[in-house]
């Protein structure tokens, strides 16, 4: 089940091992009562918003969840990532995502993070009825 609120956020922040600033939503997968992997979006500038991830087992379902909220509702032309891991920039490649940069020292002395920037065309997951820069009228996530 998709679901959103501050439970999500909480697990995403805790498994990360960072605090969170509002304003920020967060999505994530529950199942049997268990939140299994969640994402943040904040620093929504309107054209793009920040996406960190956490968690195990995405699915379509998730996959889509993000890419209606993200393209659709909020309207952007891009998300962005920055991580530190090459597994998770390479998750965010098979998004749809391209490498754009490195941040240095972004994660502390000697910590780069790499920058991934993933736009509403390229994104692997939005449903084909939002393609070309369609508008549906779906609820937002947990909504």
């Amino acid at each position: 089940m998709i679901v959103t609120g501050e439970h999500v956020a909480r697990f995403v922040s805790e498994g990360l091992h960072f605090g969170l600033c509002p304003p920020y939503i967060a999505i994530g997968t529950e199942v049997d009562g268990t939140i299994i992997n969640g994402v943040i979006l904040n620093h929504y500038e309107g054209e793009d918003i920040c996406v960190t991830a956490y968690g195990s087992r995405w699915g379509r379902r998730i996959m889509e969840a993000i890419g209606v909220y993200v393209f659709d509702m909020l309207g952007c032309e891009r998300m962005t990532m920055v991580t530190q891991h090459e597994g998770v920039a390479k998750l965010a490649e098979k998004l749809g995502g391209a490498r754009e940069g490195v941040m240095r020292g972004h994660f502390g002395k000697g910590v780069d993070g790499i920058i991934i920037g993933v736009l509403r065309d390229d994104y692997r997951y939005l449903p084909e009825a939002l393609r070309g820069g369609a508008r549906s009228d779906m609820v937002a996530p947990g909504g």
